[in-house]
């Protein structure tokens, strides 16, 4: 046995090793994350591949798979890839090489696909077995160079190959096709940009290197998905987005209304959001109208073919298409946001989060990078081409003298260098020259390439020379590949396909009515404080059951889109969805369940909200003010002081206002009426006094019309009606004491 291969300690002695829990697990967890971040998850900003990806690229490109060439079986490339370079699950190599060649997926895709590479409803490729591949031009650009010594190789994970530790990157692929990946302790998301207004930007980097990163955005407006949609993202946000590197991009469907005919309309969307499953979008919006989430939607129908095209049926032809959809983009993923977490790997090691000019810095760097390595490579090349056709010179100048010291000359090589002060190079070069290369007319050709070379190489050494020549080189090739994927010359593949716009701006209480199913109900309040609503407007509601010791306090008729709201004795008012109530079987539920009511209040009334009424509220010892009801809505648990009573006092009543005069009448059975105009209106306060008492409070109060007089019923049911003639003695000023109640009045003190 050459090596040890038997356990430690197997002569009796101990080999076991402690070592420090937290310390060890520190260690190999930091080793784990890092490796998760360098060489999985984050991209790298130079040429916007993670390590998956550029390896297929490279592998590529030693199957020589180029865009001129045949297709290869893509098992045969995650074959090579897998053996070679990356050594994990085939499987997860071939969905990364699917991506590449999916353009849903990416905008600029980097791998042409021959075979089923899967769809936008999120079905799966064929088998690897069944589907070919090659390179797209794209990836083509990203290999320009790389035979040129133009980057860094690197050892493969078995020391057998060597790989490139980055791409030369012609194209900028990390903001054309975008990124997305989730690390240890970190993400990244990148959305994919238009190639000519990133070009556009870089080139307007290069000629001024302090540009501000405002200016930028000129150029790049905002993402550019291969899926289309219409960004709907303020400019402010969009701005700040890529100042910091951190934000996101509200994208709705792209959609029209499309007449049927005698009125009628369908709403077709033809461009879904990016990175939205088709299949799985139709399923959710099918869900939420079997639901009746969706009141304003009939149906939804899928006929797309090769384009998307997804047809949504109005409830009825009077529905408003911009509600209908603006509803249906508040609950589906027609309209999604799509995050910007610009974190990437930093001159390939440090993992940072950019902005969008650093982003473009680090690219451009390292295109200069990459042309100072080619043209370094390109100079090395002519010089040893030079040395070679200079001895070739000497040669053809001497060339009896050099055929007689081969054919003689033991060692002609040694010979020749002593005598004609030859390199070894050179000496060589000539000994292995065939005898056909001894015509006439060589001389002239070697140096008509001497010439040639030597030209060449004074412009390689000028460029060197001078960081503005590079520049204006780096621009020159920005400017070849914007080009190359120029709106105009290219439509197909340089338009865009994303547009902006403002997102319409409905009333948001327009549109949550518009995903309320609106239908008939009956709201139940028990003495107790127990709330349901039953289906439908109950006319009897002697039927109604309730715990033992509680009774009805009071019910009224709304409709399931209406708001309801509930006054306390404290003087503040809750709101309610009365979609939200708890059903009509069983007892319904507590209402301090719902709404966070302090325990020494009780709930004076509850009604349906309108908007247009104003409602009369009045405490025990006899204050009140006038509020408009749409002053008094509470949107959250905790509800919205509108009254200020301090106890002993409570609030009493509330009351929808009608009618100019006032009726007030005291526990005392003094009744006073006065102008409905002499009580001012407020949002809050503790209002004024309506009528004065030595002791006691108000016993009820109403709003009437003078011209119908003032009516009450009696314990009879008898009707009463008083006329402004036969009121003269009770009318009054706001706030006086009033007279005892006219014969008939009910004993209950109440109108």
């Amino acid at each position: 046995m050459g090596k040890d291969l038997l356990p430690p300690g197997r002569d009796g002695g101990d080999a076991v090793e402690p070592v420090d829990l937290k310390k060890a697990l520190e260690e190999r967890y930091l080793a784990y994350a890092l490796s998760t971040i360098m060489h999985r998850a984050l991209p790298d900003v130079r040429d916007g591949l993670k390590p998956v990806h550029r390896r297929i690229v490279h592998t590529m490109r030693l199957l020589r798979l180029s865009p001129d060439q045949g297709f290869a079986k893509c098992a045969r490339i995650v074959g090579d890839v897998m053996g070679k370079f990356h050594p994990h699950g085939d499987q997860s190599i071939y969905d990364a090489l699917v991506r590449l060649a999916q353009p849903f997926a990416m905008r600029y895709p980097l791998v042409d696909g021959q075979g089923n590479f899967g769809n936008i409803d999120g079905d799966n490729a064929a088998a690897m077995r069944y589907t070919e591949a090659r390179m797209t031009e794209v990836a083509s650009e990203l290999l320009t160079g790389i035979t040129e010594d133009a980057v860094d190789f690197r050892l493969t994970y078995n020391e057998e190959d060597e790989e490139p530790t980055v791409l030369p990157g012609a194209f900028p692929n990390l903001l054309c096709n975008g990124s997305s990946g989730i690390a240890v302790g970190m993400a990244t998301s990148i959305p994919p940009h238009n190639a000519a207004e990133i070009c556009d930007a870089a080139l307007a980097i290069v000629d001024d290197p302090e540009v501000d990163p405002e200016r930028l955005l000129e150029f790049v407006k905002g993402p550019d998905f291969p899926t289309g949609g219409i960004i709907v993202e303020d400019q402010a946000s969009i701005r700040e987005a890529y100042a910091t590197g951190r934000g996101g991009f509200r994208v709705r469907a792209r959609w029209h209304k499309e007449d049927q005919g005698r009125g009628t309309w369908n709403a077709v969307v033809t461009e879904i959001p990016y990175g939205v499953q088709k299949s799985r979008l139709i399923e959710k919006i099918a869900e939420l109208i079997i639901a009746r989430r969706l009141p304003l939607l009939e149906d939804i129908r899928d006929e797309s073919a090769e384009d998307i095209r997804i047809v949504l049926v109005p409830k009825s032809r009077t529905v408003e298409a911009e509600l209908l959809m603006e509803s249906v983009f508040k609950l589906t993923d027609l309209e999604s946001r799509f995050p910007l977490n610009m974190n990437v790997l930093s001159r390939g090691r440090v993992p940072g989060v950019l902005s969008l000019k650093q982003v473009l810095r680090e690219w451009l760097d390292h295109r200069r990078d990459v042309l100072l390595r080619r043209s370094r490579h390109r100079l090395a090349e002519i010089e040893r081409r030079l040395e070679i056709l200079s001895g070739y010179l000497i040669a053809y100048l001497n060339i009896d003298e050099v055929i007689r010291i081969i054919r003689e000359e033991d060692e002609p090589k040694q010979v020749m260098m002593a005598r004609f002060k030859l390199t070894d190079t050179q000496a060589e070069a000539i000994l292995n020259m065939r005898l056909r290369a001894l015509r006439k007319l060589e001389e002239f050709e070697i140096r008509t390439e001497f010439d040639k070379l030597s030209e060449e190489k004074s412009g390689i050494e000028a460029l060197l020379a001078s960081t503005e020549r590079q520049w204006k080189t780096v621009r020159w090739e920005v400017a070849k590949v914007r080009q190359t994927f120029d709106p105009e010359k290219n439509p197909g593949l340089g338009a865009r396909r994303t547009t902006f716009a403002d997102a319409p701006e409905h009333d948001l209480e327009v549109v949550n009515e518009a995903l309320i199913e609106r239908e008939p109900i009956t709201v139940v309040l028990s003495e107790k404080g127990w709330l349901r609503a039953m289906k439908g407007h109950l006319s009897d509601y002697s039927t109604l059951s309730f715990k033992e010791g509680d009774a009805l306090k009071l019910a009224f008729h709304a409709q399931t889109t209406d708001k309801i709201l509930l006054f306390t004795t404290g003087g503040k008012f809750y709101t309610l969805g009365a979609d939200r109530l708890p059903g009509g079987r069983g007892h319904g539920e507590p209402v301090r369940i719902m709404v966070d009511m302090e325990n020494d209040q009780a709930i004076v009334t509850a009604f349906a909200h309108d908007p247009e009424r104003k409602l009369l509220v009045a405490s025990h010892i006899g204050n009140g003010f006038i509020v408009a009801e749409k002053e008094i809505i509470a949107n959250t648990r905790k509800g919205k002081q509108v009254m200020n009573v301090k106890a002993p006092d409570e609030a009493k009543f509330c009351i929808p206002v009608g009618g100019d005069h006032v009726a007030i009448v005291g526990q005392n059975r003094k009744l006073l009426v006065f102008l409905l105009s002499e009580i001012p209106e407020m949002a809050r306060g503790k209002g004024v006094r309506l009528q004065r008492y030595k002791d006691g409070g108000v016993s009820d109060i109403k709003t009437f019309a003078m011209e119908g007089g003032l009516t009450w019923q009696d314990s009879a049911d008898r009707t009463f009606v008083k006329t402004r003639e036969e009121l003269a003695e009770w009318m009054g000023n706001r706030a006086a004491a009033g007279r005892m109640v006219p014969k008939g009045f009910p004993r209950t003190g109440r109108f």
